[in-house]
C-alpha cells in the first residue's frame, strides 16, 4: 500500500485509541471494572498499529483511483477488527465471529444486534457501541473525500473550487469535517438535555444520530420518548444525518448563490410534501407524531421506531429508506439527488423522441449546471448494481435463515444500513442464532452497502477488464 494509505489508516487507528482512552476514565469514574481492561488492551494495540502505520517509511506515490478504493474497503475490513475487541474479551463469552458481527454494525451505522436485552450490558460497553457508530460515520465521510474524484462535478463544488483535491486540499476539508462531526454532536447532546434526557441517554443517542446509526443504549425507545415533544424534537434532531454536514456551516460563513444549496433544497421539498401528504390522509386514523417521527428515522436511514406493528406503512418507510438523504451526509440510499437527476433525463428523452424538432436542456430546477451522460451512466449503475445486491441477497438469505418477504426487507436494510425496527420487519430477528453463513452474508453486504456502489463497479472493472 501507499503511505498515504497507511497513515490514512493509522489515523483511525489512534483515534480508536483515544476513544478507548476515554472509557477507560469513565470505567474508572463509575467503578465500572468488569471490562476495563479490554478497553486497556483496545488502547495499546490501536495505538501500536497506529503508530506503526504512520511512521512507516514508504514512497510516497500519486495515489490513483483504485488505490483509494482499495484503501477504504481495507478500512472497512480491519477497523472494525479493532473495535471488536472489547466485544471478544468481555464478560460475556461473544465468539469472535459476534464480536465482528456487532463492531461491523456499528462501524457501517447499520444496528444489527446480537444482544438480546441491552439491559444486561454494562454501561462502558454500552458507550462502546455507540462509539463504534461514531466513528464509523466520521470514517465513512473521510472516505467519500477521498473518492471524490468518481462523483460529478456538483458534489465536488460544495466543497471546493479546484478541479481535483489535492493533499492540502483533502486534509483541510478533513480537518472541516471532524470539526463540524464534532460540533453537531456536541449540539445534539445539548439539544437532549435541555429536553430532560438522561445524560447517559443523551451521549449514547447523539452519536448515533450524527452518524445514522441504529444502536439503542437501551430496549425500548418509548421509554425516553414519553411525551410529544420529546418525540417531535427527537425526530428532528434525526435530520442532522439527513441533510448535508455542511449546511449550517455554509449557511452562516459562506456567502453563496442560491443554486449552491440546491440538494438541501430538494430534500427539504421532498420531506415537507412526504409530511404533507402523510398528514393530510393518515392524520384522522392514525398517531401523527409517531409516523413523522417514523418518516424523520427513515429518510435519515436510522430506521428507529416507536411504533408495534405497522403491515400497512412497511412499504412506504422502505422506499424512504432506499431514497435516503444528501450526498455529505451520513444516511445511506440511492440519494435523492441521483433519482431526480435520472428522473429528469428519462422524461427529455422520451420527449425528444416525440417531439425531435424541440430542443430540451437537461437541467435540474433551481440548478445552473446541466446534467451530463456521464453522471446519469453513474447513477443508473448504482441504482442497477444496488437492484442486484439486493436480489443476491434476498435469495441467499431466504435459502439459510428467512421467509422470501423478510428476506427481501432485510437485504435492503442491510444494503442501506438501516436497522431492523418493526417500520420494516414485524418480526423479531435474534441475529445471535442466525448460522454462520449468514452472519458472514451480512457482514459482507453491510460493508459493501456503506461503500459507495459506484465504487465497487469501477473497482471490479480494474479486476476483470483488462486494458
Amino acid at each position: 500500500m501507499n503511505k498515504f494509505s497507511f497513515f490514512y489508516l493509522g489515523t483511525f487507528c489512534i483515534l480508536i485509541s483515544i476513544l478507548s482512552f476515554f472509557n477507560i476514565i469513565y470505567s474508572y469514574y463509575f467503578n465500572l471494572y468488569l471490562n476495563l481492561n479490554t478497553y486497556l488492551y483496545t488502547l495499546l494495540i490501536s495505538l501500536f498499529i497506529g503508530i506503526f502505520f504512520i511512521f512507516k517509511k514508504n514512497i510516497l506515490t500519486k495515489l490513483n483511483i483504485y488505490h483509494k478504493i482499495l484503501t477504504v474497503v481495507i478500512g472497512y475490513i480491519f477497523l472494525p477488527m479493532i473495535i471488536s475487541i472489547p466485544f471478544y474479551l468481555s464478560i460475556y463469552n461473544l465468539s469472535f465471529l459476534n464480536s465482528y458481527f456487532e463492531a461491523i454494525s456499528g462501524f457501517t451505522s447499520t444496528g444489527f444486534t446480537i444482544f438480546n436485552n441491552i439491559k444486561h450490558i454494562d454501561e462502558s460497553l454500552i458507550i462502546w457501541r455507540s462509539t463504534s457508530q461514531w466513528i464509523g460515520g466520521l470514517y465513512f465521510l473521510f472516505s467519500i473525500i477521498l473518492l471524490i474524484d468518481i462523483f460529478d462535478e456538483n458534489f465536488k463544488k460544495t466543497l471546493t473550487n479546484f478541479l481535483s483535491l489535492n493533499l492540502s486540499e483533502t486534509l483541510k476539508q478533513s480537518l472541516k469535517i471532524i470539526l463540524l462531526y464534532s460540533l453537531i454532536t456536541l449540539l445534539i447532546f445539548i439539544i437532549l438535555k435541555i429536553f430532560n434526557f438522561r445524560t447517559f441517554d443523551s451521549f449514547n443517542l447523539s452519536m448515533s444520530l450524527i452518524s445514522s446509526g441504529g444502536f439503542l443504549p437501551f430496549n425500548d425507545i418509548t421509554i425516553i420518548l414519553n411525551s410529544k415533544v420529546k418525540i417531535i424534537i427527537f425526530s428532528l434532531l434525526m435530520l442532522s444525518s439527513y441533510f448535508s454536514l455542511f449546511l449550517g456551516y455554509n449557511l452562516i460563513f459562506k456567502k453563496k448563490s442560491f443554486n449552491f444549496y440546491s440538494e438541501d433544497i430538494y430534500l427539504l421539498i421532498y420531506l415537507v410534501i412526504i409530511i404533507a401528504l402523510s398528514y393530510f390522509f393518515f392524520a384522522k386514523d392514525y398517531n401523527f407524531s409517531s409516523i413523522f417521527f417514523s418518516i424523520c428515522s427513515s429518510v435519515s436511514n436510522i430506521g428507529f421506531s416507536i411504533d408495534g406493528k405497522n403491515y400497512f406503512f412497511e412499504i412506504f418507510y422502505l422506499t424512504l429508506v432506499i431514497i435516503g438523504g444528501s450526498f455529505f451526509s451520513t444516511s445511506s440510499g440511492l440519494r435523492l439527488y441521483k433519482i431526480y437527476s435520472i428522473f429528469i433525463f428519462s422524461i427529455n428523452e422520451l420527449i425528444s423522441h416525440a417531439k425531435p424538432k424541440n430542443i430540451f436542456v437537461n437541467k435540474l430546477f433551481l440548478s445552473d449546471s446541466k446534467i451530463k451522460n456521464e453522471d446519469i451512466n453513474k447513477y443508473f449503475l448504482s441504482l442497477l448494481f444496488l437492484i442486484l445486491s439486493v436480489f443476491l441477497l434476498s435469495v441467499l438469505l431466504s435459502i439459510y435463515d428467512f421467509s422470501f418477504e423478510n428476506s427481501i426487507k432485510l437485504a435492503v436494510l442491510t444494503l442501506l444500513n438501516t436497522v431492523n425496527s418493526t417500520n420494516y420487519i414485524p418480526e423479531q430477528i435474534n441475529f445471535e442464532n442466525l448460522s454462520v453463513f449468514t452472519k458472514y452474508l451480512l457482514i459482507i453486504f453491510m460493508m459493501i452497502g456503506r461503500i459507495e456502489l459506484l465504487t465497487i463497479v469501477i473497482f471490479l472493472k480494474k479486476i476483470f477488464i483488462k486494458y
